[in-house]
């Protein structure tokens, strides 16, 4: 069910801009999944990063390897 739930996000924020703009500003892919909670999609993190690589609609789920910072 989170899976439809996940694409059905995706197609939605393939057509608006405003949202694929949040979506691309986001640190990690737990965030994402709030942005989608707050417009009442149920997907978590862990599910979004399952998609990395693959295709839904024409958006392509990439996952970014952004580094930490190290003390």
């Amino acid at each position: 069910m989170a899976l439809d739930q996940l694409k059905a996000f995706l197609g939605v924020m393939q057509s608006d801009a405003a949202l694929r703009q949040e979506v691309l500003a986001a640190a990690t892919a737990d965030d994402v999944a709030l942005i989608g909670a707050r417009l009442g999609y149920e997907f978590s993190g862990d599910e979004l990063l399952r998609l990395s690589g693959q295709k839904v609609g024409r958006v392509t789920v990439t996952k970014q390897d952004i580094p930490g910072e190290y003390n």
